[in-house]
């Protein structure tokens, strides 16, 4: 009878494992943010960058606690807004109102605000508002894929499919085939559904 060993054989040592471990963790928690859905109740956070030649540390230490606590809260008041501008909308289908909402957070450069404002637009049959406003989510975040499938359903409703079709495309490269924008827009260009 032939004894076969306990111990196990690792092609790896347990130090290269550890190694090989952390490395995929670390990037799974350093990797950014890819088109996910951004049709959520709470925007995208923006990210200030510190003044050339310094560290983000050192730019946080300059900053008076006073100062912090007001950006702190400044940021609260906009998240709070947003949320309230998203129920307006999708909830409540309030788009004039909800626009409105939006626009006096003075935030309309991030690509969240000006999607949404380019969906109500869109919405109340504002065709030429909403494309401006789309166009500026995308100038903002040219890989907002929300956007694009938006975007994509304005060009639909126009009957320019060969357009949404390109924009269908651009949202696959973002987030797949199996992301809500993807099939969203995929299902209006079919004429299976309406957004």
């Amino acid at each position: 009878m032939t004894k076969i060993s306990s111990r196990l054989v690792w092609p790896l040592s347990w130090p290269a494992l550890a190694l090989l471990a952390g490395g995929a963790f670390a990037l799974t928690v350093a990797q950014p943010q890819v088109a996910g859905a951004v049709d959520s109740t709470s925007p995208a956070q923006t990210t200030t960058q510190s003044p050339a030649g310094t560290s983000g540390a050192k730019a946080t230490k300059k900053k008076k606690p006073k100062k912090e606590a007001k950006e702190k809260q400044s940021e609260l008041q906009f998240i709070d807004g947003y949320k309230a501008a998203h129920a307006m909308i999708y909830q409540h289908h309030d788009y004039a109102a909800g626009i409105d909402k939006l626009k006096s957070l003075g935030h309309d450069d991030n690509p969240d605000v000006a999607n949404l404002i380019g969906y109500s637009s869109r919405k109340l049959g504002r065709y030429e508002d909403s494309k401006i406003w789309y166009e500026r989510a995308l100038a903002a975040d040219p890989k907002h894929a929300r956007t694009w499938s938006y975007y994509g359903m304005w060009h639909a409703e126009q009957g320019n499919l060969l357009k949404a079709r390109e924009y269908l495309a651009t949202v696959e490269s973002l987030c797949g085939t199996r992301c809500r924008e993807y099939t969203e827009l995929k299902g209006v260009i079919a004429g299976t559904r309406t957004y």
